[in-house]
């Protein structure tokens, strides 16, 4: 394992076992055709799966904070964008601008609900028990059942077709290569938050206060800054980041259940886990492998499929026990 590290230091250290990965996909595969579909697949989805944990990994990272209620931010998100493009079906084939403006105005709902109930959540529910893990982890449980059952009073129990814009659908072929429209548009609007937040983090005053919040809360507050009004902040851009991967998830398999949010959560945990607790750039790689091991593996041994994320956390942090990129507080 040393050597590994070693060798991985040199040459660009963890942020290479993507393209390491491809690698090795690529000869077993032997199909480059297939390759490059499963590996344009698997940035897709990571890029989705990295919106919806980049919430749970700020909101770890910044605020010390276990929300096992994430999951609801990322159901609601998905039905608040199916029901907005449903209730603009029309628009929808009305032309390219019709159809953008659909969906924009789905995306933007998807994050407004995230962003007011992110609010309503760290207001109501996460404030009291700040700095008690144990309570966080049993009254975000209780939320996220509560939240499942009011979707379930919503929407219903029954599968909910999502419509797409027509400029979203289809693929564009090169050669024998299948690329997927959705997908590029998925990968795109990833990589722009991921941008979006670092910018924001590292480049503003803003994202200074938060850090040094963090660090030393009595030392910013004496220079006249209110750290609450920060920190809820960013539990509600936590929140709309979930909200918004839902609705893109929605979008991606255009057929969605209640039980979405939990199904990816158990995604997102293994991302934020290996990628690092409370890193936005651990999260993005965490995620990127995630999506090429999910799609290669299922061309490869489709057998070893579902249990393949588990086998990916465990050989990581046998590895790296504190996940590919820790945060460095």
């Amino acid at each position: 394992m040393d050597t590994i590290s070693d060798t991985l230091g040199r040459f660009g250290g963890v942020y290479l076992l993507p393209l390491a990965l491809g690698a090795v996909a690529f000869i077993l595969m032997g199909a480059p055709s297939s390759w490059v579909t499963l590996t344009i697949a698997g940035l897709a989805m990571g890029m989705m799966v990295f919106l919806m944990a980049s919430g749970l990994s700020l909101v770890f990272g910044l605020m010390d904070v276990l929300n096992f209620g994430h999951s609801a931010f990322i159901s609601f998100g998905a039905f608040v964008a199916a029901s907005i493009l449903a209730g603009l079906s029309g628009w929808l084939e009305g032309g390219w601008f019709l159809a953008s403006a659909a969906l924009a105005l789905a995306l933007l709902g998807s994050i407004a609900f995230g962003l007011a109930a992110g609010l309503f959540f760290e207001t109501v529910i996460i404030r009291p028990v700040y700095r008690d893990h144990l309570r966080q982890i049993l009254i975000t449980m209780g939320a996220l059942i509560v939240s499942e059952q009011l979707i379930l009073a919503i929407w219903g129990g029954t599968p909910f077709t999502v419509a797409r814009p027509t400029f979203l659908e289809g693929a564009w072929i090169i050669g024998d290569v299948s690329i997927e429209i959705y997908r590029v548009f998925a990968f795109v609007l990833g990589l722009s938050v991921f941008v979006g937040l670092m910018l924001l983090l590292n480049r503003t005053r803003i994202g200074l206060l938060i850090r040094a919040g963090v660090e030393n809360r009595e030392m910013v507050e004496s220079l006249g800054f209110k750290i609450n009004r920060l920190f809820i902040g960013v539990f509600m851009l936590g929140s709309a980041l979930a909200a918004l991967g839902g609705a893109m998830w929605a979008g991606y398999e255009t057929l969605i259940t209640p039980a979405l949010g939990g199904e990816m959560m158990i995604v997102v945990f293994i991302v934020v886990i290996i990628g690092g607790l409370g890193s936005i750039e651990g999260t993005l790689l965490g995620a990127i492998i995630v999506g090429l091991t999910a799609n290669y593996v299922g061309f490869l041994a489709p057998k070893l499929a579902l249990a393949s994320n588990m086998i990916l956390m465990m050989a990581i942090l046998m590895w790296r026990p504190s996940g590919l990129k820790p945060a460095v507080k």
